[in-house]
């Protein structure tokens, strides 16, 4: 082998930023390599066949063009790098010994996991959530409440209350996020509840989270507030009904109203008007009046690299799609002092979120 010149620290510099700034521009490969394989399967695929696969074995197993096979295993190894599968050795088989396994976080988009992300996964990599980021500098330079509105004509509240399929996308992928989140929430946080009489779901969706704490205390009256078109048709049970209405108008009575990923959509002055709402609609702290909250409270995790990134990701994909932001512990501070509540507490056991208790 050549012997390689001694390259100076400026060159080495360059060279470093340019594979920096690539890998910056192919970000998007990762997400879209793995939205591909959730479309084509494989994971459930994988899964079903109870042991590692060789990749004619899943070629087979995919009804894709045959001839696409060394496409399939490119396609692969950036997954295996990504960490999404493992590269594994099978012993005795006919057809080749190198195989592919699933790795921990493909379990999370398996189709028949009860807290399987697919759905979430599917919505967020969608071309009308992804196409505002294409009109993002004329959104800078425009009057336009988000880039959504300049990629769409209209806010996403309004696309998802006329375009159907698109709102049944949307509500699957809050309520894949409540089932994984409800189960911690019911499993070491149940005092959050106990001693209510009655709580209404604010914004509530199709009413995964409320059928999850209607559950799990029989005696709770639960109740799903949300927009009229969204639980149109649902149909409650003996102790969870359904009611349309806004938020902004007015919200229904309860001992305790349950906000779940709702604040972090509208900015400071939206959720002032939907936090006194909140506040006309439950009796005071000693009658046992509370607003639950769970939302991100960005300087209450972990300070990891990893966890910042996902923070600040989230943060600036909301500001691709809605008027809102994630919030620190200074922020939820003053909402909550300007919608006139005297005290709240912070439970941070959700990872990147925390429950919230606001009390009037």
């Amino acid at each position: 082998m050549a012997q390689l010149p001694c390259m100076g620290d400026q060159d080495i510099e360059l060279l470093n930023s340019q594979t920096h700034i690539w890998n910056t521009i192919f970000s998007y490969v990762k997400s879209s390599s793995l939205k591909c394989a959730v479309e084509l399967g494989i994971p459930d695929i994988i899964h079903k066949h109870g042991r590692p696969m060789t990749l004619l074995e899943l070629v087979d197993a995919i009804p894709i063009n045959k001839a696409k096979a060394g496409h399939l295993a490119r396609l692969m190894r950036t997954l295996i790098h990504y960490g999404f599968f493992l590269h594994t050795k099978i012993q005795g088989s006919e057809v080749g010994n190198d195989g592919y396994a699933l790795a921990p976080p493909s379990t999370l988009v398996l189709k028949d996991n009860p807290f399987s992300l697919r759905p979430h996964l599917l919505c967020v990599l969608d071309p009308i959530i992804t196409q505002p980021w294409n009109h993002a500098c004329e959104w800078f330079l425009n009057d336009d409440p988000t880039p959504f509105d300049t990629a769409h004509g209209m806010t996403i509240w309004d696309y998802a209350a006329h375009q159907p399929e698109f709102n049944h996308m949307f509500n699957e992928a809050m309520a894949c996020d409540s089932r994984l989140v409800m189960n911690v929430v019911i499993k070491y946080c149940k005092g959050v509840f106990e001693g209510l009489n009655s709580l209404v779901d604010v914004a509530g969706g199709t009413g995964t989270v409320a059928r999850t704490i209607a559950d799990a205390f029989p005696d709770l009256k639960c109740t799903v507030f949300d927009l009229p078109h969204v639980v149109q048709g649902l149909e409650g049970t003996k102790n969870l009904d359904y009611v349309g209405g806004d938020m902004f108008v007015s919200i229904p009575h309860a001992n305790a109203l349950f906000l779940k990923w709702i604040l972090h959509d509208w900015n400071d002055e939206e959720c002032v008007k939907i936090l006194k709402k909140c506040k006309e609609s439950i009796p005071s702290k000693e009658k046992g009046g509370k607003v639950i909250i769970i939302d991100m409270v960005i300087d209450n995790v972990r300070k990891d690299e990893k966890s910042f990134e996902t923070q600040i990701c989230f943060d600036t994909m909301m500001l691709s799609i809605l008027i809102g932001r994630e919030r620190a512990m200074k922020d939820w501070e003053k909402l909550f002092s300007d919608a006139g509540f005297s005290d709240y507490k912070i439970i941070p056991i959700l990872g990147l979120r925390s429950i919230i208790e606001v009390y009037p």
